[in-house]
């Protein structure tokens, strides 16, 4: 583990300032959001036109007629869906916001004659016009899913939207139709049928149109997204990880979290000497890095000025999660971002440890306990295993894991038993006077990955729920046992987020804020694991580092960390196959985990 800058806390990493995004296009994107709304309310509310806001709703595009009330509607919708885009500086949103402002502006001169509708859609365009080089960032990664997600959403809106149509006309309305009938009106309004409603005078033509407007937008934004070309997201090539392994064996010891760059669903940017890298994924518009740069410290700022360049041509919101004291220093120092700290990385020195001592009472009861329940382990490197009982691992692994979503970005490798990575450490345990299961006498797995010639970084526990409890335990110490053998003088555990606050807090002469901050932790640690990940890594007495996260700014850190959520597998916005429908393979298969899993309360 890299050391701190000399004569520098970690706390000072926090006071640095760092640049903003850009006004103009938040403005911009504001602007064109405002003038949607207002366009979606002046096509649907028929009073819009007619109250105290009726002089800006007359110089908006498409107000009156059914027609127009259609067009405004759309326009509305489109500029809507737009504003996010154009305030992320993307190239097409700045192209379908210039051709759909002059198209409101000619509705308004064909239909109204209005002059000073014309001008007020040229006032919005004008600045997109004025400030076109603002607006050149690269499309984001997409999938077919997009097509999908855009129906369902779209559709949704349609729908909610389409029942507030048909109800604004009360007046007009003939006769006291239910909710139901409302709603089959709205289902066949959008597929352009007439429905069983009805209304006096331009009335039912009004609503027509406007629903077939909004089914038509459905429609077509989601045959765009459908048939448009992919772009897929960045992920590491045979060669990008053949130069990333060549640069861990020189300067792998370094970081615990470096082996875990070689996943291979993250992209990677070098720096122009070839001798740094930074891996990283695009989640929801965050371009989400972790641990340190790879390589040597001193080309590690043209690794993060490639990443800084990479985020602002996309209009990525840059972000580093889980970077020591160092990484945080030069990442400040380089981009003027801001850090903060995260949480503690348990660390424990093999030399040090020991079952000894009333500090290690309630472990090595639980150890003795569960050996003399029969279990044995064994502590091997990958490169000793047969296929045979790798594949058995495997299985194992995918049938034990807690939790329908694969859980693991920062701090899990993806992978077991793949040939590439020999070195890789598992411990596992086995009960033998047991009628064999599924796994044979498999009961537990604990998997490390390399940290340099003389460390191993924790990447997943699994065991089976049938199992006594108290696995885990069993198997660390098994491993820092049989370290000294294997030349392992460090072991890396899990990730203890907010770690000081909840130590802190504790303790007497603790003050109300902090003692607030450490109840809404607990409170949290019902659905998180941060009191239990403290408390199991804090039984090994390790030494704790911290780890930092990095941001640009602090309204960015709620995307962030929903970005690292999503990344770690906490939310999964995907519609994943039931289990019973997912092919099973005995080759390799990158299967994200966690570094620790729900079976941690039970132990």
């Amino acid at each position: 583990m890299s050391g701190g800058v000399p004569g520098r806390s970690h706390r000072a990493l926090r006071i640095v300032r760092g640049p903003r995004p850009e006004a103009v296009p938040a403005f911009i994107g504001k602007a064109c959001a405002l003038v949607g709304v207002l366009d979606i309310a002046a096509g649907v509310f028929p009073r819009f036109r007619h109250s105290r806001m009726h002089a800006m709703a007359e110089v908006l595009p498409g107000s009156f007629g059914p027609f127009a009330a259609a067009l405004s509607l759309s326009v509305g919708v489109l500029l809507l869906v737009l504003a996010h885009g154009l305030k992320r500086r993307k190239r097409r949103a700045w192209r379908s916001a210039v051709v759909l402002l002059p198209a409101g502006a000619a509705a308004q001169f064909v239909y109204r004659h209005s002059i000073t509708g014309a001008l007020i859609s040229a006032a919005l365009l004008l600045p997109l016009l004025r400030h076109r080089d603002e607006f050149a960032a690269l499309p984001d990664p997409r999938s077919r899913w997009r097509a999908l997600a855009n129906f369902v959403l779209m559709g949704a809106g349609s729908l909610a939207l389409g029942l507030v149509i048909v109800s604004v006309h009360p007046h007009r309305m003939v006769g006291d139709p239910s909710l139901a009938d409302r709603l089959t009106h709205v289902v066949y309004g959008l597929f352009g049928f007439e429905g069983p409603l009805d209304y006096q005078g331009n009335t039912s033509w009004t609503v027509a149109f406007s629903l077939g407007a909004l089914g038509w937008l459905t429609a077509v934004t989601t045959v765009y997204l459908a048939f448009r070309p992919e772009h897929p997201a960045a992920r590491l090539t045979p060669e990008d990880e053949s130069q990333l392994r060549a640069l861990l064996d020189k300067h792998g010891g370094r970081d615990s979290l470096g082996h875990f760059a070689l996943r291979r669903d993250k992209g990677v940017v070098f720096s122009p000497s070839g001798k740094a890298a930074v891996t990283y994924r695009v989640v929801s518009g965050v371009m989400l890095a972790s641990g340190d740069p790879i390589g040597d410290v001193e080309a590690w700022p043209g690794a993060i000025e490639r990443f800084m360049d990479e985020a602002k041509a996309h209009s990525w919101t840059p972000a580093v999660m889980g970077c020591s004291e160092t990484g945080g220093e030069v990442w400040t120092r380089e981009t003027g971002l801001d850090a903060l700290e995260l949480g503690d990385e348990a660390v424990v020195d093999v030399a040090d440890f020991s079952l000894a001592g009333r500090a290690m009472r309630n472990v090595r009861q639980m150890v003795k306990r569960i050996e003399r329940a029969g279990y044995e382990t064994r502590v091997r490197r990958i490169r000793d295993l047969g296929e045979a009982e790798l594949d058995r691992i495997r299985r194992a692994a995918e049938d034990w894991r807690g939790t329908d979503t694969e859980r693991g970005f920062s701090m899990a490798l993806g992978r077991i038993g793949d040939a590439s990575d020999g070195d890789c450490l598992i411990a596992t345990a086995h009960k033998t006077d047991e009628v064999p299961g599924p796994y044979g006498d498999l009961k537990a797995i604990l998997h490390f990955v390399p940290w340099g010639a003389d460390g191993v970084s924790l990447d997943l526990m699994r065991r089976d729920r049938a199992a006594d409890p108290g696995m885990n335990e069993l198997l660390i110490v098994a491993a820092l046992q049989a370290a000294p053998k294997l030349g392992i003088a460090r072991i890396s555990l899990n990730f203890a987020m907010f770690r000081a606050a909840l130590a802190r807090g504790e303790k007497i002469g603790a003050g109300p804020v902090l003692r607030a901050w450490r109840g809404l932790l607990v409170f949290l640690s019902r659905w998180f694991q941060i009191e239990s990940l403290y408390k199991f890594n804090a039984k090994f007495q390790p030494r704790w580092e911290p780890r930092f996260v990095v941001y640009r700014a602090s309204g960015d850190l709620p995307r962030i960390g929903f970005a690292a959520m999503q990344a770690e597998g906490f939310v999964n916005l995907a519609l994943p196959l039931p289990r019973f429908l997912r092919r099973r393979t005995t080759a390799p298969r990158a299967c994200a985990h966690s570094r620790a899993e729900r079976d941690i309360r039970a132990a």
